[in-house]
């Protein structure tokens, strides 16, 4: 197969950059061998707007079987701790609307999306047929949202979590998914939990222990039977 790993850096992802044999680097693009799949390890940069845009760019290029989005995230669940591994399934953009005052409104709210609008479901961006990978299959599945800036406020975590089903929180994930499904190419997004979501504290978080859970099990979505 030929597979698209879309990471915002490459420390996410290092530890399957290191087992890629003949990797050959253009541009923001690693291309390696991974037991019988070419692997191309696109470094598309932090947040939705670079996401979007090389994400767009590499699926309309590249003939892909299949692309992974593989990162870390901050969790509102307190049964997903650092560093547990996950499989997000549901995505929206809870930053995606306009104040009235103290409150928000969505942007279906404000009759600018329809909820089921491709490639919309209810106002979630899903994932209803990920790959038929075992290792995928074993991970936790989680809704997921995207945001511009991560939450470090108790207040302003509170008023999200009153309006929007959120177990975990990356700045890329949505603008990935939005990509396949547009391109219609299968894909799931994996990311491991580098820290809780809450008031900024950079001590509690466990990086390290993410990155490197991230590397054993993006390297066993590569080497099943896929």
């Amino acid at each position: 197969m030929r597979v698209l790993i879309v990471a915002a850096t490459r420390p996410e992802v290092e530890p399957l950059v290191s087992a890629l044999s003949n990797p050959v680097a253009h541009n923001r693009v690693l291309s390696g061998i991974l037991g019988l799949h070419k692997i191309d390890v696109l470094l598309s940069g932090v947040g939705m707007v670079a996401t979007a845009v090389w994400t767009t760019r590499a699926l309309a290029i590249g003939g892909y079987d299949l692309a992974l989005n593989l990162g870390v995230c901050g969790s509102f669940n307190p049964d997903l701790p650092p560093p547990t591994v996950v499989h997000i399934v549901s995505e929206s953009m809870p930053e995606l609307g306009a104040e009235d005052g103290p409150a928000f409104l969505p942007i279906g709210q404000l009759g600018l999306l329809k909820d089921d609008e491709y490639p919309w479901t209810s106002g979630r961006l899903l994932n209803l047929e990920p790959p038929p990978i075992p290792a995928l299959a074993a991970l936790s599945e989680v809704a997921g949202i995207t945001v511009n800036t991560v939450h470090g406020d108790e207040a302003s975590i509170a008023r999200l979590l009153a309006r929007e089903r959120a177990d975990v929180e990356s700045m890329e994930g949505a603008a990935f998914a939005y990509a396949c499904l547009a391109a219609g190419v299968p894909f799931a997004q994996v990311r491991a939990v580098s820290n809780r979501v809450e008031r900024r504290n950079r001590a509690a978080w466990d990086l390290p222990g993410a990155i490197a859970a991230l590397g054993r099990v993006s390297l066993q979505l590569l080497t099943s039977n896929v």
